[in-house]
């Protein structure tokens, strides 16, 4: 049975003031759910039409349909919706290859980024403070569980990249083609604001400016997406790999 405090509470997670309150954040879907369940996130209880979970220490509410789209976010409801607790943040780093996002609006790119890391092996992301929240609804629903295998940090990008020694890879339209250039073990992807790029206050930390040549004649196509640059990056980052 759902309760009507749970209702409002569970409704009110969609803000992150709200998440940020109660340390709470919802997931939703039978897949993106056994993630949780399998990671070290803490599920206070799992809300299903179906008794299909195996979770003995995490309550389950058996709810009717009509209850799961009081508190879906999802044009359709998918079967079911958990409560999870918020993790407390690990220390970052510093070695390897880490992804920096610059003030990321979009919870669909920043889920599509997710996903990316996890597929190609990157632990790590850093994020500036205006960048989107991972516990947005709509970020944890595009990560398909990604979330629960790759880190994020929110934090002041300027202060760290000042006591980073690690080379500093920026995208830029008159950067180096991507495909020309040897990528370092140790380095920082930093990708910027859809609409702008890279801030004017963190160009200064890039070390290296790289770019994506386009192939196609026409000029119409003045940029690509954050999240579709960042995947190509990547890309070719693993092939120099094998």
């Amino acid at each position: 049975m759902l309760t009507n405090n749970e209702t409002k509470l569970i409704n009110s997670l969609v803000k992150k003031k709200f998440r940020q309150k109660y340390n709470k954040f919802i997931v939703e879907g039978v897949k993106n759910i056994q993630e949780v369940i399998n990671s070290e996130i803490l599920v206070s209880k799992i809300f299903t039409t179906e008794d299909i979970f195996h979770a003995p220490k995490t309550e389950i509410s058996i709810i009717s349909e009509r209850e799961l789209q009081k508190i879906s976010q999802l044009v359709q409801p998918n079967t079911a919706l958990a409560l999870c607790e918020i993790p407390q943040p690990k220390t970052i780093v510093k070695s390897g290859f880490i992804i920096g996002l610059d003030d990321i609006r979009d919870p669909g790119n920043l889920g599509t980024i997710i996903r990316m890391a996890d597929w190609f092996g990157i632990a790590q992301i850093i994020c500036s403070k205006e960048t989107v929240d991972v516990y947005n609804p709509k970020v944890i629903q595009s990560t398909m569980g990604s979330f629960t295998r790759v880190q994020l940090h929110y934090i002041d990008l300027e202060e760290f990249f000042q006591n980073y020694s690690h080379p500093i890879l920026g995208t830029f339209m008159e950067g180096e083609n991507i495909y020309q250039i040897d990528f370092p073990k140790d380095a920082l992807l930093l990708m910027g604001n859809e609409a702008n790029g890279i801030s004017e206050d963190l160009m200064q930390f890039v070390s290296h400016k790289i770019s994506i040549p386009r192939l196609g004649k026409t000029q119409m196509t003045e940029s690509l997406n954050v999240a579709m640059a960042t995947s190509i990056i990547l890309g070719q980052r693993a092939s120099q790999m094998f």
